[in-house]
């Protein structure tokens, strides 16, 4: 028994150098597609193809002895995102440790080997690619790109099954088309879409819907206390949210939107400013032509007959 499992250990060492050699093929479960770009050389003077195309993308689940090594780097930019597991990345010389719900970018031409981990290794989704929209992008930069969502993972593979699905079926060129502006949605949603945690989408979440509640209500007032009793979230909690995401109190923000629909009543009616105030909840028409005052820095009568329209600091 003894001998068996030294046998088995030897024979899983033994496979791991033989994969720093020779990349293992055929991971149970993998996809891979290759395009010969001859394939397509016509469609690369479309000017939609030719912005972001592919030549490989591929999916290995459990990796496990996977292995590559490119000392003159490769022609493309090629794309990782780990699904689970980890490995490792190493472009000239600096080494990166990608774990799950991560992605990483190795620019082209630059040196470079990758591998999974030994004892976790990596399910990766990769995709070769280049095009002029290319440097657009930070890929030259090495970074590797954290994702906090727990959503993440299952959008990338969205958009890379819609890759394996079109590539799947006849090279035309709308198919090409199609997977340019896929794969402008994969680089995208990893360079562009803002990083947000569970606890910071929970928290945008709360100020989108109390924004909403205030635009039903702005020919009302509204207190914090209502807020607070209409949300179940504590008066400094709000405050502390709405600092943090728009810089004003809820009650100031409420009154820039107030304001704000004030100035387009001014605009683009011929209402009394009287009307105008009641409309936005002021039965005082001079109380409301102070507090427009403050937030415009002109009075609903000379913001009518001014030809621009600004409101200082006012951000939705």
């Amino acid at each position: 028994m003894a001998f068996n499992n030294l046998r088995n250990e030897l024979e899983l060492e033994l496979s791991h150098e033989i994969g720093k050699i020779y990349r293992q093929e055929g991971f149970q479960g993998e996809k891979k597609i290759s395009i010969p770009t001859e394939l397509f050389q016509e469609y690369l003077r479309n000017d939609l193809v030719k912005r972001l195309y592919l030549t490989d993308v591929g999916y290995y689940p459990h990796a496990l002895g996977h292995y590559m090594s490119r000392p003159m780097g490769c022609g493309e930019y090629i794309f990782f995102y780990c699904i689970e597991g980890k490995g490792y990345i190493e472009v000239e010389n600096s080494q990166y440790e990608i774990n799950a719900g991560e992605a990483f970018c190795i620019p082209m031409w630059k040196p470079h080997y990758y591998y999974a981990d030994d004892t976790d290794p990596w399910s990766i989704l990769w995709v070769h690619f280049k095009g002029e929209d290319s440097k657009y992008y930070p890929l030259e930069e090495c970074e590797k790109i954290v994702f906090n969502s727990d959503f993440a993972t299952n959008r990338m593979i969205l958009l890379f099954d819609l890759l394996f699905r079109v590539l799947n079926k006849s090279y035309t060129l709308g198919n090409f088309i199609y997977i340019s502006q896929v794969l402008s949605i994969i680089l995208g949603e990893t360079y562009m879409r803002e990083k947000t945690s569970d606890d910071n989408r929970d928290q945008n979440q709360t100020i989108s819907d109390i924004i909403k509640y205030m635009s039903f209500r702005l020919n009302q007032r509204i207190t914090l206390e209502e807020l607070s009793e209409a949300f179940k979230i504590s008066k400094s909690n709000i405050n502390e949210l709405f600092i943090k995401y728009t810089k004003k109190t809820p009650i100031d923000f409420f009154i820039c939107m107030k304001i704000d629909r004030a100035c387009k009543l001014l605009k683009s009616t011929d209402m009394k400013i009287y009307q105008v105030a009641i409309e936005v909840g002021y039965s005082d028409p001079y109380f409301f032509s102070r507090i427009f005052k403050n937030v415009v820095g002109l009075s609903p009568k000379k913001y009518r007959e001014s030809p621009m329209a600004v409101i200082e600091g006012y951000e939705m």
